[in-house]
């Protein structure tokens, strides 16, 4: 008999494989294998009736869950517990985390074993860590257990308390969350602070002056030893120089003059300093900072981040990669010194090992920080990996060797000039000893480079001296709003303030973007006019839920809970039953809330007759009342930000007085009109008519503005798509067009066959494009787009009901299954490696509201039915039985939860 081990993904457990002894077997549990239902079909047939099964937590019986066992994990369950059958012990070796705990806890309460039980945890994938966890196992922590269990049941009654409450006064399919919520407030208050912004303008003069062997530049910084104003001095509010500061502010014209008054003046040094400075290397990486420099360095968003980080630890390249704590082992400290010496010298370590204290808010995890594995460090270049795999190894291994560098010596240099009344200053940057810079440097990916971008040099200067100017210049400044969050700064923001855990971030910030609260524009977080009305109702009706303060609080609330200092369920009653609990708010403000106010956005900067509201088929602007309310839809691609009292005019214009008028087109003698729909600008030639439906219309190219439309400009613009010839094979039409995509030439086949297309290439026009270049392009390879560029992972097999190939794909968003025009995304608990035909073949089924049936082209139909009738017969008991486990589970669940609140 074997020891059976149980990890959660196929990754993992092929790893680990490699470092048990003989007589071990390795299975996944394809991470949770029980979880709250997600929808009424996941409720048991016998519950349905029952008001708080919708909920899937009892909250009239201490808030019991209700846990089944989804469709997709009903396979894995049987095939665990076909291989418990020959096991003498199980031992559970889900992650060292809460959720880890919890998954081995479900596991105990699906698979009751009646063999020795074991929990064995670890925080990296080595050798030597199997052999001490092997040594080293202990039973599952209940507290543990409950803190999970708690922060889910409160996610839970969060979000199916507060999202019908939303579908009803704003819009079907909304949803509410605990920390999804606070995120997109967030986010949201940081855009109304943009749109609040009053902008103001200020002058100075920069030079540039030369002085034996190098030139260098200096900036204006006092006038009559009275200082220059800069983008600091000002007001957001007004955007005029804050009361209380006495500077000097120069338009235009006083910047103009000024600099005509020190033409050809002598300049003078009047000052030098010269002061040493020392920079520290930063902590090895905890789970935000990871996720926020990979942003900064890889653009790789949160959730891609930490997938490319579960498989390197999976694969065992790194250790745990959800963890709040910078410490590192005594083994990794001497593993990053012996990497220090070996490539770079003595000289570039740090006297005294360097550990780190763990500093941000709520930080609770007791794992060490996000190292390379093993007891030494391979290089990037020794991992074999590549792509993103091995940028994001590359990451961690030079922070973690750099936590162990010297300091880096540097001396601040200052140069003040003289010239007439008037003070500049040049700054500069000597770097005497690299230090840790060598091996890694914020911001830079290549250390090599970044010191040379550090080092600003001055030339060898003394005072008396007289460099000589080579060029004076006035230069304009307009003050910039707050920037929009980056991943990388809400992530830190949301760690500062102790709102969620780390190990979340990736998922909050890929729901609020799913869920259409906000938009991912060139890396920067764009709130929609649906996150302004949600936010505005929880603000006003619910504040304490939006309210980080709050929200920290309850995190530590929960972790509170994992210790064991507070009890889970008095907490949960009060948060949801109590005097003023969740469930009694939502039920006494349902009448209070006027869903027509509550559909309507308010925005900074807008007239009060303006009135932005959210519709069925997204935002509109109203304006007027009664009789004379006129509507105008919002186009898809505008932003709160982008709605600014111009765009407004022209939308309103349009609707009321009809489009503009462009011109005459010369050659059709039609009207051309600039017009305003769903996806933006755009010019159509004449009016829609019975005979004409839909006339010809050309979108105005990325970044243009309407008013710099002009006739010549919209006639080229409607001269597409062009007809460029016949093909000298099929003798069909070739022409060239502007789509989704940008510009393209066609092939048209016929014959019901797929047409041709080309991209053109950027040094090609498409309004000037020939014939015979058009032919070159359609000879050429075609490139792919989309689902058809997404790399094929895995081919399971063919559907069937089409004989159609299942394939798996590497897509923007991660792995997917893909049969025709179906996609259906992998969960997170789901691998490539492991995903088989028929779990393909279930997902593909639900995704289309199909039920899918094995059966083959040549069965008789006698065979057909027989083994429909078996396959119906065995699902039917399945059911029954896993319906009747899961009641008796839920009940030992209940025996075991209150078995334990009562020990403590």
């Amino acid at each position: 008999m074997s020891t059976l081990v149980i990890v959660e993904s196929p990754t993992k457990a092929r790893t680990i494989r490699n470092f048990l002894p003989t007589g071990y077997r390795v299975e996944a549990s394809m991470g949770h294998v029980r979880d709250l239902p997600q929808s009424a079909s996941d409720i048991p047939e016998e519950l349905k009736k029952t008001e708080w099964a919708k909920l899937g937590v009892n909250v009239d019986a201490d808030f019991e869950p209700l846990y089944i066992v989804p469709d997709d994990k009903k396979k894995i369950v049987r095939e665990l517990k076909a291989a418990l059958k020959g096991a003498k012990e199980v031992i559970l070796a889900t992650d060292e985390d809460r959720e880890g705990e919890s998954i081995s806890w479900h596991l105990l309460q699906i698979l009751q074993p009646k063999v020795p039980i074991k929990r064995m945890v670890f925080h990296e994938i080595t050798a030597e860590a199997i052999k001490s966890a092997l040594k080293n196992c202990r039973q599952i922590d209940d507290r543990l257990v409950h803190a999970q269990e708690t922060r889910r049941i409160l996610d839970r009654l969060v979000g199916y308390t507060l999202s019908p409450l939303l579908w009803k006064k704003i819009k079907w399919g909304l949803s509410a969350g605990r920390v999804q919520s606070v995120a997109v407030r967030l986010i949201v208050n940081r855009e109304r602070e943009r749109r609040a912004f009053k902008s103001g303008s200020f002058w100075d003069l920069k030079a540039n002056l030369y002085a034996p062997k190098q030139d260098f530049p200096v900036q204006l910084v006092a006038v009559g030893g009275k200082n220059v104003a800069t983008g600091k001095d000002f007001d957001e509010a007004t955007g005029k120089i804050a009361k209380g500061r006495k500077v000097l502010l120069l338009d235009e014209a006083g910047a103009i003059a000024l600099k005509n008054r020190l033409n050809g003046k002598v300049w003078s040094v009047s000052n030098l300093d010269e002061r040493p400075a020392t920079r520290k290397p930063s902590p090895p990486f905890t789970t935000s900072t990871l996720q926020q420099e990979a942003n900064r360095k890889l653009r790789l968003s949160a959730r891609d981040s930490m997938r490319v980080a579960q498989a390197l630890y999976e694969q065992g390249f790194i250790t745990y990669m959800r963890t709040d704590s910078v410490h590192l082992s005594q083994q990794a400290i001497a593993a990053a010194r012996q990497c220090v010496t070996t490539m770079y010298g003595s000289n570039f370590l740090s006297k005294e090992p360097r550990q780190y204290v763990t500093k941000s808010k709520g930080a609770q995890e007791a794992h060490e920080a996000i190292r390379p594995a093993g007891e030494t460090f391979r290089t990037p270049q020794e991992t074999g990996l590549s792509g993103r795999e091995f940028a994001l190894y590359d990451l961690i291994w030079k922070r973690t060797v750099a936590s162990q560098m010297a300091d880096a010596q540097l001396t601040m240099l200052s140069v003040q000039l003289t010239v007439e009344d008037a003070l500049f200053r040049a700054s500069g940057k000597r770097i005497d000893f690299a230090g840790f810079f060598r091996a890694y440097v914020e911001g830079s990916d290549d250390p090599d480079a970044a010191l040379e971008e550090k080092e600003v040099m001055l030339p060898p200067l003394k005072v008396g001296d007289h460099p000589v100017c080579q060029e004076l210049n006035t230069v304009g400044h307009e003050t910039q709003p707050p920037a929009r969050y980056t991943e990388a700064a809400l992530v830190k923001m949301l760690e500062s303030e102790g709102i969620g855990r780390p190990s979340t971030y990736a998922s909050i910030i890929g729901t609020i973007c799913d869920r259409g609260y906000v938009e991912l524009v060139n890396n920067a977080l764009i709130p929609t006019f649906t996150a302004f009305a949600v936010t505005s109702l929880l603000e006003e009706h619910f504040p304490n839920l939006v309210d980080p303060s709050f929200t920290s609080k309850m995190e530590q609330t929960l972790d509170d809970i994992s210790t064991g200092s507070v009890e889970w369920l008095p907490y949960l009653k009060k948060f949801y039953s109590g005097e003023q609990g969740l469930s009694g708010q939502v039920k006494s403000r349902d009448s209070l809330i006027d869903g027509e106010s509550a559909r309507t956005v308010r925005l900074e900067g807008l007239d009060d007759d303006v009135k932005v509201k959210i519709g069925k088929f997204g935002a509109y602007i109203q304006v007027g009342d009664g009789d004379r309310t006129v509507n105008s839809s919002i186009p898809q691609n505008f932003t709160p930000s982008d709605l600014v009292p111009d765009k407004i005019e022209l939308l309103l214009k349009q609707k009321l007085e009809g489009p503009d008028q462009v011109g005459i087109h010369p050659e059709s003698n039609e009207p051309i009109f600039m017009m305003m729909g769903q996806y933006g600008p755009y010019v159509q030639l004449g009016q829609a008519t019975d005979a004409v439906p839909k006339p010809k219309r050309a979108s105005l190219p990325k970044g243009m503005q309407p008013e710099q439309v002009t006739l010549d400009l919209a006639v080229k613009l409607l001269a597409l798509p062009r007809t460029l010839g016949a093909h000298p094979d099929t003798g069909n039409r070739v022409f060239v067009n502007t789509g989704r995509f940008g510009p393209y030439v066609c092939h048209t086949k016929g014959n019901g066959d797929k047409d041709d297309n080309r991209s053109l290439k950027s040094t090609d026009d498409p309004y000037t494009i020939t014939f015979e270049r058009a032919l070159e392009l359609l000879s050429q390879p075609k490139t792919l787009r989309g689902a058809a560029a997404a790399k094929v992972l895995k081919t399971l097999g063919k559907h069937p009901s089409d004989d159609e190939a299942i394939e798996i794909l590497d897509g923007k968003y991660g792995p997917y299954v893909k049969h025709g025009k179906v996609n259906v995304s992998l969960t997170k608990e789901q691998s490539v490696e492991s995903l088989t035909l028929e779990a393909a073949l279930s997902m593909l089924a639900s995704k289309s509201g199909k039920t899918t049936s094995k059966r083959t082209k040549t069965a008789s139909s006698e065979t057909k039915k027989t083994t429909t009738k078996k396959t119906t017969t065995k699902s039917t008991a399945t059911k029954a039985t896993t319906t009747k486990n899961a009641a008796t589970a839920t009940k030992k669940k209940t025996t075991t939860t209150r078995a334990a609140a009562t020990k403590k």
